[in-house]
């Protein structure tokens, strides 16, 4: 399962950030693991460093399973991390339906 993490000019601390948001996925995911090839995150910070609202960072969080179309959701939040872990969890819940659907689960 590769994982691919891309951040807006406005997030720091990419390297420690992108191995953070990895552990959490691999944990999150791991048992979709043998249908997943590839995960990308793009996170921003949809008000910059300029201006500060509650909800202002974004993670775009998109699965490509093997053989079928990649879906996506996005979720925003207060910070990175818990636009990751929503983002995340959502996820779960989409992979499960969506595995049940086409008879992979």
């Amino acid at each position: 399962m590769q994982i691919q993490v891309n951040t807006d000019k406005n997030i720091s601390g990419r390297e420690a950030l992108a191995q953070s948001i990895e552990d959490v996925l691999r944990s999150d995911l791991s048992r979709f693991s043998d249908h997943i090839t590839r995960i990308e995150v793009h996170l921003s910070d949809e008000d910059s460093s300029a201006k500060s609202g509650m909800t202002d960072k974004r993670c775009l969080l998109e699965v490509r399973l093997a053989g079928e179309h990649p879906i996506a959701i996005s979720e925003q939040a207060e910070t990175i991390e818990e636009a990751v872990a929503d983002a995340s969890q959502q996820m779960v819940n989409l992979l499960e339906t969506e595995l049940v659907k086409h008879g992979k689960w």
